[in-house]
């Protein structure tokens, strides 16, 4: 007679389902959950064995009611993942996370994983080291807007308890396409296993921690992370030979390798 096993939770929601790492998440966060719940605004295929699919506007508040409806928690990575006009940017992203941990709030989910950004400090010098406690400083509207799901996150947490892990992701990507990357580098194995240890240490609280993989050089220190557990496995050094020259990096009077956002600087409402 074959036992069933029991998985940790009942249902595990993933927003952003149809996004790149949605794509990537869709199969690995399984062995986790007996059902997870997917939703985006574009489409995601046919469900496939213990899936459900449930095509969601984050702007719409009714709707991102009845999509928390039996979760256990949320890995949200839904909105807009790049610099946009602020009008797209405030439906998805802002107004989304105030629907989002509105329904979380109602729903009586105790844990999100919100994917924030690398962005929220994209303003800090190549020569800084920044950690969780040091002010946000963000590159881009998309930057702003993962601040404010910081912020509200934290308020949720402070008000109601619910805890959150924001992961301020580097750059998640079967391999760096340019020297910044070497930096911010941030394999699917990592991803998912910081994932893992955001969903089952077994206190968070309010955690902001830094996406990245083991990588030999580093603009982050996630020194207020640690209880979380988690422990990179690659590095970007495996990739080295893709940039032989990158011993000059940073470029002199280049903001896009002077300061952390890269091309991010350059994307946003531009000087008169």
């Amino acid at each position: 007679m074959t036992q069933t096993v029991q998985k940790p939770f009942k249902r595990i929601l993933l927003t952003g389902a149809a996004g790149g790492l949605g794509k990537v998440l869709r199969d690995r966060v399984k062995p986790w959950a007996e059902v997870v719940r997917l939703s985006d605004v574009a489409g995601m295929g046919e469900a496939r064995a213990g899936e459900e699919i449930v095509k969601c506007d984050l702007a719409d508040k009714a709707a991102v009611l009845a999509l928390m409806e039996g979760v256990d928690v949320v890995l949200h990575f839904g909105g807009i993942s790049t610099e946009a006009p602020f009008e797209a940017i405030m439906q998805a992203n802002i107004l989304g996370v105030a629907n989002l941990y509105e329904a979380v709030n109602k729903a009586g989910v105790k844990r999100v994983v919100f994917a924030s950004s690398n962005h929220a400090i994209g303003y800090y010098r190549t020569t800084d080291t920044v950690d969780a406690s040091m002010p946000t400083r963000p590159d881009s509207m998309y930057g702003i807007s993962k601040c404010f799901g910081e912020s509200m996150s934290r308020y949720y947490y402070d008000r109601f308890g619910i805890e959150t892990v924001c992961i301020r992701i580097g750059s998640s990507f079967p391999e760096p396409i340019n020297k910044r990357m070497m930096t911010t580098y941030f394999s699917y194995d990592d991803l998912v296993e910081m994932l893992r240890c955001s969903l089952f240490a077994p206190r968070v609280g309010h955690t902001i921690i830094m996406g990245q993989s083991d990588n030999a050089s580093t603009w982050w220190d996630n020194r207020y992370a640690s209880h979380l557990g988690y422990k990179a496995k690659d590095s970007s050094a495996k990739f080295a030979h893709l940039f032989p020259d990158s011993a000059g990096y940073p470029e002199r009077d280049d903001v896009t390798t002077i300061y952390q956002g890269g091309k991010f600087l350059l994307d946003g409402p531009q000087y008169r």
